[in-house]
């Protein structure tokens, strides 16, 4: 079966070559979205275009995505608990764990969440993308906290349209090394893929996408601090490479810088229990959106994970022992 997509470019999109845009907006590649484009299966405004065509705000795009479905029927189901804080007929939100990969993908097959989603919820099998039914946004693997997953068609349009523009709210705690300039601020920089290494993103570049991130110091010690981030925009990596790239990475972070810092600090026990620490202390703890059927604003709180509380407990307890 054919799937049919329909997006709305906004400001940010603005002089984006249709295939650019495209491979993001739909979780592509730039070449599958090229075959698409080229095979007339994409139209602008209701035109063919070719793939080097500038999108301005406004444009709708629709893409028809011909034989994912076929993908679907070998999604294996994972019988394992899921943390669900809300759930109805629209929407399931839940409280995904640090190590949870989202959706399969490459090397990731199995035991993801919408495999064991699709054993809970059978029914969203196919709302929206066959490879990752009901999927409107994610967390990185290594990131804990707070998810929507649509559950319909409509809350599925509906929810992917409010992250595209960027309507709903998120909120993250996070652990980084160093200190901020001020109480609070703003990061907002371009944002593209790193010039030498295509896996990660950096903000060290002259063209890309625009990204704000909202900083608050929540608690300061003498080596690392406590911060709460809202995110303005959501690009692939924005607070890990924000921070990384002003000079405080997250604690525990394998790619961004954070995995190695551990050796700066003075502290010999705090030193050697960050070491340990396998993952970016990053916790998606608030998400707020519009209910898709309700037209409620809701808001959904994730308490902050337990290897996030250990290690701030830690890091107070060794501060004040000094």
């Amino acid at each position: 079966m054919e799937e049919k997509l329909e997006f709305i470019a906004d400001h940010k999109d603005s002089n984006t070559r249709l295939d650019i845009f495209l491979a993001r907006s739909a979780s592509i590649t730039r070449s599958q979205a090229g075959r698409l484009i080229g095979a007339e299966q994409v139209r602008v405004d209701g035109q063919v275009r070719k793939a080097a065509f500038r999108i301005l705000p406004g444009m709708k795009i629709d893409a028809t995505l011909p034989g994912l479905n076929q993908e679907s029927s070998n999604l294996n189901p994972w019988v394992v608990s899921i943390d669900v804080i809300y759930e109805d007929e629209w929407i399931i939100v839940i409280n995904k764990p640090a190590g949870l990969v989202v959706h399969p993908g490459a090397g990731n097959r199995d035991k993801t969440l919408v495999n064991a989603l699709i054993v809970r919820y059978p029914d969203i099998g196919g709302v929206g993308s066959s490879q990752r039914p009901g999927i409107v946004h994610r967390l990185d693997k290594l990131t804990s906290g707070v998810m929507v997953v649509a559950r319909n068609e409509q809350a599925y349009q509906v929810l992917s349209k409010a992250f595209s523009q960027h309507s709903h709210k998120r909120v993250y705690a996070a652990v980084c090394y160093g200190h901020m300039p001020d109480k609070q601020g703003s990061i907002e920089t371009l944002m593209h893929r790193h010039p030498a290494d295509r896996k990660k993103m950096s903000t060290k570049v002259t063209r890309g996408r625009h990204a704000v991130t909202h900083w608050e110091v929540r608690k300061a010690w003498p080596e690392v601090s406590l911060l709460r981030l809202q995110l303005e925009t959501g690009r692939t990596h924005q607070i890990r490479v924000h921070l990384s790239d002003r000079g405080n990475p997250l604690v525990g972070d394998p790619v961004y810088g954070g995995h190695k810092r551990w050796k700066t600090i003075m502290d010999p026990v705090m030193s050697a229990y960050i070491k340990n620490v396998k993952r970016q202390m990053l916790h998606a703890e608030k998400l707020g959106f519009v209910h898709p059927g309700t037209c409620e604003w809701m808001e959904f709180v994730s308490p902050l994970s337990q290897d996030m509380q250990d290690l701030i407990e830690l890091i107070d307890k060794r501060s004040n022992e000094k």
